[in-house]
């Protein structure tokens, strides 16, 4: 998943800001240009996932040139932020864990508690934590 970021200069002063125009509110900064890039990412992740849990769906993304012609951002710096697509699939897969016996009649017992499958409580620790 490639996204066009905005990337607004910074300074010895001041932090570099950064807003991906196809995802509104996506925002983040960073103190060089590097971690700005890294945050981005991170940013986008967030975003993301936030519209997926909320069900909603995912913009596409919108071509270079025609964000840089937007008067918004002129002046602004681009670069393309990429984030791994398989973060946000949702498609089951079936997998195969070794765990002590102990440990396993523990995630049992809490799992029956909770009220859930195994793999259910597994999954919901996985995306709450």
């Amino acid at each position: 998943m490639r996204y066009p970021i905005a990337i607004e200069t910074g300074s010895q002063d001041s932090a570099f800001g950064v807003v991906v125009p196809d995802l509104p509110g996506c925002f983040s900064a960073g103190d060089t240009l590097d971690e700005a890039l890294v945050n981005a990412q991170e940013a986008i992740a967030a975003w993301v996932e936030a519209e997926l849990d909320a069900g909603r769906g995912i913009p596409p993304a919108s071509e270079l040139g025609a964000l840089q012609r937007q008067r918004a951002y002129k002046g602004w710096a681009w670069a393309i932020a990429e984030v791994d697509p398989a973060r946000f699939d949702d498609t089951i897969e079936r997998i195969n864990i070794t765990l002590p016996r102990r440990v396993l009649s523990k995630l049992d017992a809490a799992a029956k508690a909770a009220g859930e499958s195994r793999s259910g409580y597994i999954a919901r620790l996985a995306l709450t934590r």
